[in-house]
């Protein structure tokens, strides 16, 4: 088994299911993306960009989104918490996911992949 699915498989509920749910939209939305593990959590990929990962952290599962700064959709969604860049999504059960939401962000964070992140 890879390491992320690894990561994945190993959580304990409501995370795992979470996670699963978000991998299934994901690469739905975005089939091309490569699903890695980096920094000691999954993390999707596409054309070698980061896209977004994948952590769970502080008793939610944590969407973040590298290319986040350059977002105009959903800001009263995302959470910053003191990080200049990068922006994330904050699921605490699977029921808080909102499907558009999330796949408007990925087209998002698609488009700004080639954006060098030093230079935003």
């Amino acid at each position: 088994m890879r390491p992320a699915e690894d990561y994945i498989l190993r959580q304990e509920e409501p995370f795992r299911s979470i996670l699963l749910q978000l991998q299934m939209i994901i690469e739905q939305h975005l089939p091309e993306a490569q699903l890695l593990y980096k920094w000691k959590v999954p993390f999707y990929y596409s054309d070698n960009k980061p896209i977004c990962y994948l952590n769970v952290s502080k008793g939610c599962v944590d969407v973040g989104f590298w290319a986040g700064e350059h977002f105009h959709r959903h800001l009263e969604h995302l959470n910053s918490e003191n990080r200049k860049y990068v922006k994330s999504l904050r699921y605490y059960q699977v029921e808080d996911i909102v499907t558009h939401i999330l796949s408007d962000l990925l087209v998002d964070a698609y488009e700004f992949r080639n954006v060098p992140f030093k230079a935003r």
